[in-house]
């Protein structure tokens, strides 16, 4: 194991190896130091990598698994295969010194790991609101049978409540330690662009346990964490599961509410971006998450809702839910709205008309086009006759894979030349900057729709240019 003590928060201790004496997860702990467990990370997609780089950041020995041999290699290079600000830095600083590394192995894993870290995804099943549980089914499978140590597994993956006990119980039976193979689920709560952050200074620890054991184990894992003052709550595996999926339902709620206002503010003449301000002053409500626009994406909030749904309608409580499918729904209306504001800029017709969509990724800060309201609205006008021109500053190539079909600039000026229409569609600070006049030089006309209320009304509207938002006169 190569010396990394200087670099540690703690300084680690060596291996008891006689198993007579002690079991396999005991150590010899020198006074004032903390248990230094050897952590794998099975999984390596965007949790997974930033949970292992994370975690050898902390100090740990982390080795990172994943099916995908390319993967892996590119991850093992210190090629981070995702945009993640900061990210990438820690990736190499820990590859470099040794703390960090990657396998396609399952039996290297079990042997190297006291703590196993499940970190792969729980998409939408094809057709259904239900999740698609089956990687993590592929983890237990693969692992559990390698086990022949006692160890503990922490699950972090989003998932339908009772996933944990049917997972636990898997454990138990497939792994040759039996009941040694201990479960906990200890759900992430990261946000895309600001993942480090969140993994190293969360606002909160969850974690589901069924004994004093796991709980231990991580209370000595987190301990840098805990001792900043981080928040933790132990729970049961329902309730664990549960905080997850309810934060995101009750996240998606604020910002459809909102946006159900704008549609309001519309009818009515109002103008959304006030209500949200004087909503904002109200400590009940507060005004985080209360930004009227294009609504949200990505591979959690839309996924994530549909599979509560689903889930509470097997649990025979769909009723109590019913309202997240006007919350889905909501966000569904505003991109159609959006490509409707185009079309009324454009005479009623995209036929023959250039139009510029600034932003591709779902949200700023991030490469991610899962479900992206930007790249939905850019194929409907496409679809309905519109030369569409996309420029993403991080997003770009990403987009260009999943749609070969649109166009694509080198900027946002170049996006936005010949165009009739500008759509401003992810709030990249860059598109914010943007200067209205130089912008106005390269467009067929002035007109811009604003589908995240990110620019200031006024001063477009003073530089000559129509402009037009979701919600407001």
């Amino acid at each position: 194991m190569p010396s990394c003590q200087e670099d540690m928060p703690w300084v680690l201790k060596e291996r008891v190896k006689d198993a007579g004496t002690l079991s396999a997860m005991d150590w010899v702990e020198p006074k004032g130091s903390a248990v230094a467990y050897r952590l794998t990370v099975l999984g390596t997609g965007y949790l997974g990598a930033t949970h292992a780089a994370c975690m050898a950041e902390l100090g740990f020995e982390v080795l990172g698994l994943d099916v995908d041999p390319a993967k892996v290699a590119r991850l093992q290079a210190g090629d981070l295969p995702i945009h993640e600000p900061g990210l990438e830095e820690i990736l190499r600083r820990n590859l470099a010194n040794g703390r960090l590394r990657f396998t396609t192995s399952y039996e290297e894993a079990a042997a190297f790991g006291d703590v196993h870290f499940v970190c792969v995804g729980t998409p939408q099943k094809k057709g259904e609101y239900a999740a698609d549980v089956s990687y993590l089914d592929a983890v237990i499978d693969s692992l559990a049978p390698h086990l022949t140590r006692e160890c503990l597994v922490v699950g972090k993956s989003t998932v339908p409540v009772g996933t944990a006990q049917r997972l636990a119980d898997k454990l138990t039976r497939l792994a040759p330690v039996g009941e040694g193979a201990e479960l906990a689920w200890n759900p992430e709560f990261l946000r895309e662009g600001f993942a480090v952050e969140d993994t190293l200074h969360p606002d909160r620890i969850v974690l589901g346990v069924r004994s004093e054991k796991p709980e231990k184990i991580m209370r000595e894992i987190y301990t840098s964490m805990l001792d900043s003052g981080t928040p933790l709550v132990v729970t049961d595996y329902p309730t664990a599961e549960l905080v997850k999926v309810a934060a995101n339902a009750f996240l998606a709620t604020k910002i459809s509410f909102i946006n159900a206002m704008a549609e309001v503010c519309e009818a009515s003449h109002a103008d959304v971006r006030q209500l949200s301000l004087a909503l904002s002053y109200d400590d009940r409500i507060g005004g985080r998450f209360l930004n009227p626009g294009l609504g949200f994406g990505g591979g959690c909030l839309p996924k994530d809702i549909r599979a509560f749904m689903a889930r509470a309608g097997e649990l025979g409580a769909d009723q109590a839910l019913t309202f997240l499918r006007e919350v889905d729904a909501i966000n569904m209306r505003r991109r159609a709205r959006m490509v409707d504001l185009a079309r009324e800029l454009t005479g009623g017709s995209f036929t023959g008309c250039r139009l510029a969509v600034l932003g591709a990724a779902f949200k700023p800060n991030s490469d991610d086009i899962r479900d992206s309201p930007a790249l939905d609205v850019a194929v409907n006008i496409r679809r309905q006759g519109g030369r569409v021109t996309v420029y993403d500053p991080v997003a770009q190539e990403n987009a260009r894979r999943a749609h070969p079909e649109l166009n694509y600039g080198d900027s946002a000026l170049d996006a936005a030349r010949d165009a009739h229409v500008v759509l401003l569609l992810t709030e990249w600070q860059e598109f914010v900057d943007l200067d209205p006049e130089e912008l106005g030089a390269v467009v067929a006309s002035r007109k811009i729709v604003d589908g995240r209320n990110a620019l200031d009304a006024e001063t477009w509207r003073a530089a000559g240019w129509h402009y037009r938002a979701l919600g407001r006169p």
